[in-house]
């Protein structure tokens, strides 16, 4: 059985990250997103081990202290995390797995050498992104302007991906992520047993 392929999709927000992931999830056949866990409380309507999975403050720091989170990060007071284990184990039964996770996030799977895909999903300009964030009608412009500032933040990283992919247009950019997918899939280091198989009769 082929080992699965880690995909950690990142992008500031007002790029279009969850509607291309929800587009892929639909419609890449053995792609499955990675739930991460957090000590906030769930919201009005979210399902525990779906949206995210719940803890404790004191069992995610516990969880913390034993190495077990491949990245993390402190957001308002709450932990969120993706557990390293989880995804070994998926990874090892041949599943593809896809990361919705910030930069920070990102950047510690990269620092962590961790076998990973890694795709940074880019706005066509800051003043899109700009007109994007108050299209929503979400967020003060206090908070616009902090989403902004730390959009180009993450911008001066995005070097360190292996991909890059402009949402200019949303079904272009839906192809080009899948279109990584496909080709991540099919790269001779992956498949080697496979050929081995096949040569061998």
């Amino acid at each position: 059985m082929r080992k699965g392929i880690l995909f950690v999709l990142t992008a500031p927000s007002g790029a279009g990250k969850t509607t291309l992931l929800d587009m892929l999830l639909r419609a890449v056949p053995l792609l499955e997103y990675s739930v991460s866990v957090t000590t906030r409380p769930p919201r009005r309507g979210e399902v525990d081990g779906e949206d995210y999975s719940f803890t404790t403050r004191a069992e995610f720091e516990k969880l913390l202290a034993e190495g077990e989170f491949l990245e993390h990060a402190v957001v308002y007071d709450n932990y969120y995390g993706t557990r390293r284990s989880v995804i070994e184990r998926a990874l090892s039964a041949g599943k593809d797995i896809i990361l919705d996770i910030d930069a920070r996030g990102a950047l510690q799977v990269m620092e962590k050498n961790y076998p990973a895909v890694c795709v940074y999903i880019m706005p066509p300009s800051i003043e899109e992104l700009e007109k994007r964030l108050k299209g929503r009608k979400t967020d003060s412009e206090e908070v616009i302007r902090k989403r902004l500032s730390l959009a180009r933040e993450e911008m001066g990283y995005a070097e360190r991906y292996d991909y890059v992919v402009v949402n200019d247009d949303l079904q272009a950019a839906f192809e080009g992520l899948r279109a990584i997918i496909l080709a991540e899939r099919l790269r001779v280091a992956r498949s080697v047993e496979e050929i081995e198989r096949i040569a061998r009769g």
